[in-house]
């Protein structure tokens, strides 16, 4: 399992931390040890004093596909989700600055959070996905799917082309804008549309 994660998917989020606009999607990977355990709290790593919560809409891929053309990309999964990729921000200026790979401000232990799964039949249109964090009962981040720069389809299709794609692999599709630092204490819930997908505390 691996988990596929895109970059500036979001003009405000591009625009708030003053990235240039991709002219393909960005793309990195987490590892499967990144991914926060069930009922498990996050742990801020001690290499970071700013780790910054990024809220996504998941898509869980069900059969193994490469090159997959866009019109066929719907039969490559039945299952949207909510997580948070989690991001030391101060660790990542450093790499980007020194024009390093993230990997180490992206994937470390528990820096994925996958909440609940919810069939795609059960939502009205997957380009339209309302979803919002709240972090200590405020909403802190909110998105919509529509706003994606690259839908879902298209981020399949994009993906496919250099990583095979297997049963169980999960794209992270790119945060809205309105990341902000995570504490101690601090307890974040997020939704799609008024369903709660998941809930973690901060320690």
């Amino acid at each position: 399992m691996k988990l596929i994660c895109i970059g500036r998917n979001y003009t405000e989020h591009i625009n708030e931390l003053e990235n240039e606009k991709p002219s393909d999607p960005v793309v990195f990977l987490k590892p499967d040890t990144s991914i926060l355990l069930k009922k498990q709290p996050f742990f801020i790593p001690d290499f970071s004093n700013e780790v910054h919560h990024e809220v996504e809409v998941l898509v869980k891929i069900n059969r193994v596909g490469k090159h997959i053309d866009k019109k066929f990309a719907h039969k490559y999964y039945n299952d949207i989700g909510l997580g948070i990729d989690f991001t030391a921000r101060d660790l990542q200026r450093q790499l980007k600055a020194k024009g390093l790979p993230w990997e180490k401000a992206k994937a470390f232990d528990g820096a994925a959070v996958i909440g609940k799964w919810i069939p795609k039949n059960e939502l009205d249109n997957i380009n339209n996905i309302g979803f919002s964090l709240k972090k200590n009962d405020e909403i802190v981040q909110i998105g919509n799917s529509s706003h994606m720069l690259w839908k879902i389809d298209e981020l399949i299709e994009y993906v496919s082309k250099y990583f095979t794609l297997k049963i169980g692999d999960v794209i992270f599709t790119g945060t809205p804008a309105g990341v902000g630092k995570v504490v101690a204490n601090d307890k974040l819930i997020g939704y799609i549309e008024n369903i709660e997908m998941f809930s973690i505390t901060v320690k």
